[in-house]
Order: structure tokens, then sequence, then C-alpha cells
């Protein structure tokens, strides 16, 4: 046989092995795309995800459980957040406008941190090394798009959506994250977060421990820097402490003690600076103030005097305060989206949007915080408990309102829960109380969820208790809101609202879901704090 011949029965044979294999390839990918789809019917927007599933960067294997599918629409959402982020950062040459480089600057910090909560929720979700929770994921992937959320707001105040509506709407950044926060909601385990409704302590914290955290005292707290404002300490300024702590190479926990004095400074608490703790000498004694206000050119969110992001953040005996006014709109007192932060025995006083508590697993013990309208607003899973909550007379016209939820998500594992405290006139109302009407919250976002466990409230609340958005019947249906065993004036609920959300609260089992030990999983991390804390109802 010529070599032309060898050829040529070499070339029909690979034709032939071809023609087996090749449809076989085809079969296979044709099955594996079929199952991703079938995979994605189960997520809450199917659409994108079949569409990112076969245009990603990346080959995805076949999930052969739920956890391979979460991990995939993880990878999706952090593709589809650089990408957002990208854009974001290209934008800011094209600001020509204070409002639109503040709601640009926000946003671009705001994606900066959805990259960072999708990427600590890969990486604690790894099979091999794994380092966090079904729980904690959800609290993660909940903040991710809370942060997608804040940054559209901030464009909506300033009158610059045409601006900033691109960087959101053309990623599919939210519906990526929504589909992980559906999937790995049916991964978390019940029991993470269940504890006893009578336990304040879990059961591995010795009595020696217990006294010994009940009593820490700010003598007792070794401090690492001091602030004062007549040079006595290290800094004068509280941010400049700050600064110096986030230099440090080993970031446990770091004592800046904040001596008696009027700090007037804006001060921020950054993403890679953790466990940071600022100690006063008592809330009457060290206060931090500022004015910034949305009418003043800032978004709500920018607006705050204290803006903390750090994980495992404290505060004690410190008044955090906007002075901006009720004429000024929106002004924040203090903004926390830290993870497992404490703020006990503090104050927080201002009028309009108060106190944001913006994302992640919080808990406030024996705080006062004044205010008018949504004084307590976000999308964090937050706890106040043995709190006193102050009403503040808001201009002519207006009506106060305490909370409004932020939950956009019905997946997002997070509510406001005021547990054993008082709800009452500040003074400047206290004389007019019967000229306002006072409701203990409204619907910001469509899954809205407050709870009142326990609480007081004085004759100030009225008897419909819960307030319209804007008198519109919007997320009446999806909202949570509920009272249990409250007591007082206007603790009566024969004449509150009617809304199928809302919910007299019977069952002791249904209301220790909002409780510190199950909706923050305050058990596994409150005991090392240092603050009194009651883990059940």
């Amino acid at each position: 046989m010529t070599l032309r011949n060898v050829i040529l029965v070499v070339v029909i044979c690979l034709v032939l092995i071809f023609s087996l294999i090749f449809p076989t390839v085809l079969s296979i990918r044709s099955q594996q795309s079929s199952s991703l789809t079938q995979w994605c019917d189960e997520t809450p927007h199917p659409g994108p995800c079949k569409f990112y599933m076969s245009h990603g960067h990346h080959r995805f294997g076949q999930p052969k459980q739920p956890s391979d599918f979460r991990k995939i629409l993880v990878q999706v959402a952090i593709e589809r957040a650089l990408e957002a982020r990208r854009h974001a950062f290209q934008l800011g040459p094209n600001c020509e406008s204070k409002p639109q480089k503040s709601a640009w600057a926000d946003c671009l910090k705001l994606y900066d941190d959805t990259v960072f909560q999708l990427n600590r929720t890969l990486q604690g979700l790894d099979t091999k090394k794994r380092s966090c929770t079904d729980f904690d994921a959800q609290t993660w992937l909940s903040t991710a798009l809370t942060n997608i959320d804040t940054c559209l707001a901030g464009s909506l105040e300033l009158n610059v959506t045409d601006f900033i509506m691109p960087i959101a709407s053309n990623y599919n950044v939210s519906e990526s994250i929504s589909n992980g926060l559906a999937i790995n909601a049916g991964l978390v385990d019940k029991k993470e977060s269940e504890v006893s409704t009578d336990e304040d302590f879990p059961s591995w914290v010795s009595e020696t421990e217990r006294r010994r955290l009940l009593k820490a005292s700010p003598s007792s707290i070794k401090v690492n820097l001091v602030v004062a404002k007549d040079g006595s300490g290290h800094f004068r300024s509280v941010q400049a402490a700050i600064n110096a702590a986030a230099r440090r190479r080993i970031h446990n926990r770091f004592v800046i003690r904040v001596k008696k004095g009027i700090y007037r400074e804006n001060i921020e608490v950054g993403i890679n600076n953790d466990n940071i703790m600022l100690m006063g000498d008592g809330l009457r004694k060290t206060i931090i103030t500022s004015s910034r206000s949305v009418k003043a050119g800032y978004t709500t969110y920018s607006s705050a005097t204290a803006g903390i992001d750090g994980l495992r953040f404290i505060a004690r005996g410190i008044t955090f305060q906007n002075t901006a006014g009720p004429q000024k709109g929106q002004a924040v007192a203090l903004r926390s989206a830290s993870d497992l932060s404490v703020f006990y025995r503090c104050a927080f006083q201002g009028y309009q949007d108060t106190l944001m508590v913006h994302s992640q697993r919080q808990f406030y013990k024996e705080c006062y915080i004044y205010g008018t309208i949504d004084f307590i607003f976000g999308n964090a899973a937050v706890v106040f408990q043995n709190c006193i909550i102050y009403v503040r007379r808001p201009l002519k016209g207006q009506v106060n309102v305490i909370t409004a939820q932020g939950r956009n998500d019905p997946y997002q594992s997070t509510a406001i829960s005021i547990h054993n405290s008082q709800v009452r006139a500040a003074p400047d109302l206290l004389p007019v109380v019967g000229g306002f009407k006072t409701f203990l919250g409204r619907p910001w976002k469509q899954y809205s969820r407050t709870i009142f466990l326990k609480c007081f409230l004085d004759n100030l609340v009225s008897p419909a208790g819960w307030l319209e958005w804007n008198r519109t019947p919007f997320a009446l249906k999806t909202l949570y809101y509920g009272e249990y065993k409250n007591f007082g004036p206007a603790s009566s609920t024969r004449r509150r609202v009617r809304w199928p959300g809302f919910h007299v609260i019977t069952s002791a089992k249904v209301a220790s879901q909002f409780t510190p030990g199950s909706l923050i999983s305050g058990k596994s991390w409150l005991p090392s704090t240092g603050v009194p804390f009651k883990l059940g109802l």
C-alpha cells in the first residue's frame, strides 16, 4: 500500500471515530444545558440565571446538589458585580455636578462592598476549608443585595437616576444575588439559631465568666489609644485614632478611649478596619456630632455623622448626633453596616432618619434613640434590647414614624426587632403630644419586617399602630409587622390596622424567632463582646 493510501485510510478512520464521538459530546452538552435550565427554573429570576450560565466567563460543571448550584450562583453574582463595579469606576470622570459625584461615590463604595460580601460568601462556603455557616451566608448575601438598593436610593434622592441607573439595571446584579439568596435559604439549618426562651448565656460560658462579662466596666478594659480634646491623649480627633488603628498589622480587638468632650467631625470605620471599640466617658460626656443632610447635597447614606463598616465594631458610652434639624430632611447620626456589632449605653440624636441600621447583624443594649420620621431604618438583622425610644416634636403637619424597615427580598434574613424597650415622648413633644400622630412603623420596602416584643408603649402611639407608605396600599400584603405582649396605654391591638401582613403574635415560639438568639444568632458571638444580653424572650 502506498503512503498516499495509508494516509487516506487513517483519515477515513478518524472521520468514523469522530462521527461516533461528536454526537455523544453534543448530547452531553445538551443534557448539561438542560439540567442547568432545570436548576434555574427553581430560582426567582430564571431568565438571567439561564443566560449567564451559558454566557459566563466560567464553564460551570453539572451541579449534583443545591450546595453546588449555590456556589455557581454566587460565582455568577460576583461576575455581574465586578462588571457593574467596573462601569461605575469608569463613570467617575463624567460626574458634572455635586449630586452626581455624591451618588457616584456611594455607589462605588457599595459595589466594592458587594464584591467583598460575595467573595466572603464563596470562600466561606468552600467545601475543603468551610469557615462559615449557611446562616452567615444568608446574612452576607442579604447585605450584598441591600448595597445595590442603597445605590439606587441615593440616586433617586439627588435626582440623578439617569446617570446612575445603568450601573444597577444593565448587569442583573440584584437578580443574580437574589437567586443565590433563594437557594441558600433552603439550606439554612433552623437549628443554627434556635435557643430556649429563657437562657441568657449559652451553657459553655462558665458562671465566673458570666459574672466577669456582666460586670465589665471601662476601667477594666485595656485601652490602646486615647482621644482627648485637651491634648492629653494620643490624638485630638476620633478619626485620627481610627486611621492609626487601621494601620495595625494584627486586627485583634483595638480599644480607643474617647475622653469627654464634643467632637465635631464625621467619622468612618472602613470595611477592612475590624474589631474597633470606641469607648466614651458616658453618653452625656462624649459626643460625636455633625450636621450633614440630604438638603445640603448629601445622600442619606453619606449624611451620617458616623459610618461603620468594619466587622465586630463596639461602641460604649457615646452619643452620636446629627444637628441638621427637622427642616433639613434626612440626616443620619449613625450608619452601621458592621457585622456582629454592638452599641452599649449609647445615644443617637437626630430628627428624620437618625439611625441607619443599614445591613448585617447588630445589637443595641440600653441605648437611647431620638427622632421624628423613619428614625430607625435600614435592612439589618437588628435587635434593640432594653432601649428607650424618644419621639421628638416634628414640623407642623408632619407625623412621627419610628421605624422604616428596608427588606426588599423575601429571602433576606433581616428585620428590626425591638425587645423589652420603651416608646415615650421626648421633652419637646410631651407638652403637645396630642397634636401629632405617632406610628410604630411603615413599609419602606416590599417585604418590610418589624416586631415589637414586650415593650412599653406610651399614649403617644396612635391606636392604628402602623402607617401606610405615602397613603398607598404598597406592601400591605407582603410586609410582616408583629406585636407580642406589649403593655402600656397604647399597647391594645383592638384598633390596630387590619392589613394581611400585620400580626398580633400570641405564640412564644413565633415571637422567639425575633430574639437575639434567633434573629442575629447571638449565642455564637454576643458572649465575647462583654455586654449584658438576653438571648430569648
